[in-house]
């Protein structure tokens, strides 16, 4: 499995933008759909957005898309999520994922590797 670590995350006033960076460790990251979750206090995880391996093909929930944009640079082996007019309803741990697949999964069973999370707080 690939390793990842999860950057970025961090405190900001509702209609603020956070860019949070994954950074993964292998030869192998072009071959992993990757994906970005979150999970808040009690609730279920659930997908943010995924882009499919050379980054041509993004989903994004009804929840964020136009807000939330995923970016990926195979170069640097890192994933993007930059994110604008921020809700306090996006306020949640948010995990970097990686799926050694060709096609984008939403579910989170269908991702093998996963990062520490980071933290996004999102005030009134």
């Amino acid at each position: 499995q690939v390793q990842l670590v999860e950057s970025g995350g961090g405190l900001v006033q509702a209609g603020g933008s956070l860019r949070l960076s994954c950074a993964a460790s292998g030869r192998t990251f072009s071959n992993n759909v990757m994906g970005w979750f979150r999970q808040a206090p009690g609730k279920e995880r659930e997908i943010v957005a995924s882009i499919s391996r050379s980054g041509a093909t993004t989903y994004y929930p009804d929840s964020v898309r136009g807000r939330f944009t995923i970016s990926r640079d195979n170069a640097k082996n890192t994933v993007y999520l930059q994110m604008n007019s921020l809700k306090p309803e996006d306020t949640a741990v948010y995990y970097c994922a990686a799926r050694l697949s060709f096609v984008i999964s939403t579910t989170p069973r269908g991702y093998d590797s996963w990062g520490q999370g980071t933290q996004v707080t999102v005030s009134s």
